[in-house]
């Protein structure tokens, strides 16, 4: 006789395009200390190429409990300042639809907390791979260094 564990099946968290003027970075976000590509490349990435990763929201409430209407930012702080750096610049309208997943279990600082430490980073021979299969489409090495704001060293 074998033993089969049943496993319940997830419901994976709602989405939906919001308005950026109804969105606000969260104070659960656990990042702090800036690292990375900084904000105003991030901004020229989303605008060369859109966003392609959506926020991660909660719906505000009020003193009473009830939904204002607004959304937190708890997970993907970084895209939520890019585009705020795009509003700010009058490339992207305050109202623009922005793609979130809209959480309602758990915590929020564990939203952020897991999304940044889940994260895989790009093994090098991966990247060079990549890099090499849009040389191949034609991409020069300068305009490929460039657009993923690496030295061209780097691409070759």
């Amino acid at each position: 006789m074998t033993n089969v564990k049943s496993k319940s099946k997830i419901a994976l968290s709602v989405s939906r395009d919001i308005p950026f003027n109804k969105l606000i970075l969260s104070q659960a976000n656990v990042r702090r200390v800036k690292a990375g590509v900084a904000i105003e490349e991030l901004a020229a990435d989303i605008a060369r190429r859109t966003l392609l990763q959506s926020l991660t929201v909660r719906a505000v409430t009020g003193e009473d409990g009830s939904e204002t209407g607004m959304f937190e930012v708890p997970a993907g702080g970084r895209r939520f300042r890019a585009l705020e750096l795009l509003v700010k610049q009058k490339r992207l309208n305050k109202t623009a639809p922005v793609p979130c997943v809209i959480r309602t279990e758990g915590l929020a600082e564990e939203d952020s907390l897991a999304e940044n430490i889940q994260r895989a980073p790009l093994h090098p021979l991966d990247q060079f791979r990549a890099f090499q299969a849009i040389r191949e489409k034609g991409m020069g090495e300068e305009e490929i260094a460039a657009a993923f704001f690496v030295s061209v060293n780097v691409v070759k």
